[in-house]
């Protein structure tokens, strides 16, 4: 018997994450291949007393890994599982500035970003001179990001020192980026999904109210014919980070295309419904022949 294991969130509840994992599951099945689809919550490995990795994981040949606990992802490898997506890919993913430095040198085009600084005391004041360097750079407006988040969350647009002092302020403590804003892009990018390094489908994101394109904020999808040129950067993009999956967060510069972010488990219902592309089918079937073969 074919049998493998979807791990998900044990605290989610949205609905994208729970169509997430019934639609491989339900593709998974035509394949035949039984998958069980667990929460993370029952720990699956630990490192036990005497320092021995012990996982009670067994008869899985393989693993849908589509949450971003990174520690359970090491150790499921550690211990021989194959997961879709690594645990490198989940956490280079997973924080945004890793992002930027492992697609660096790649003559890959991003907008420009600059580390935050970490502050480990709640009490200390902001650095100006930091803020100062910030805006010599990357001027008004400002994209504030904190490294880790999804669906938007915790991307900000400072439209002065004092939208920018704010954000920092409440970011200071959390790892974070600044980034240049993209005026050509304002409310919209492309979402581009790409499976086993191929460009399977794409949709352009708009929104009329927000600075951000996320469906989940209320933005709309529209159909998107991938050019060579996009296909390209992306296949390139998943090559280097996440060859697998992922969904990657395309702007439209002045200039051409800049790569925004890429999401090691990005949610497809949104693009199956726009596009009429069954990307759980495509990732299902490249999962089983990678592990299988043909």
């Amino acid at each position: 018997m074919k049998k493998c294991l979807i791990i998900v969130n044990a605290y989610s509840r949205l609905k994208s994450s729970l169509n997430q994992s019934e639609r491989l599951r339900c593709e998974f099945a035509r394949l035949g291949v039984e998958a069980d689809v667990r929460p993370n919550d029952f720990f699956a490995c630990e490192v036990a007393e005497g320092g021995a990795l012990s996982c009670a994981v067994g008869g899985y040949d393989f693993c849908v890994y589509l949450d971003k606990d990174k520690y359970a992802a090491r150790m499921l490898e550690k211990r021989g599982m194959r997961l879709f997506n690594s645990a490198r890919a989940i956490e280079d993913c997973d924080d945004k500035m890793l992002t930027a430095i492992a697609l660096s040198d790649l003559g890959i085009p991003m907008p420009r970003t600059l580390p935050g600084l970490l502050c480990y005391s709640p009490e200390e004041p902001l650095k100006e001179s930091a803020l100062d360097e910030v805006e010599r750079r990357l001027g008004y407006p400002v994209i504030v990001k904190a490294s880790y988040g999804s669906l938007g969350a915790g991307v900000f647009l400072a439209r002065d020192r004092a939208q920018l002092k704010e954000i920092a302020q409440k970011l200071k403590c959390t790892p974070h980026l600044f980034q240049r804003f993209v005026p050509e892009s304002a409310g919209r990018d492309a979402r581009v999904i790409v499976v086993g390094g191929r460009v399977v489908a794409a949709m352009e994101r708009r929104s009329d109210s927000d600075f951000r394109s996320n469906i989940e904020l209320g933005g709309r999808g529209a159909p998107l014919a991938a050019d060579g040129r996009l296909k390209e950067l992306c296949e390139k993009v998943a090559r280097h980070i996440c060859p697998d999956y992922c969904g990657i967060d395309v702007l439209f510069g002045g200039d051409g295309y800049l790569v925004c972010e890429v999401n090691s488990n990005a949610f497809f219902g949104g693009i199956e419904r726009v596009t009429g592309v069954n990307v759980a089918r495509e990732y299902a079937q490249y999962m089983y022949e990678q592990v299988y073969g043909k």
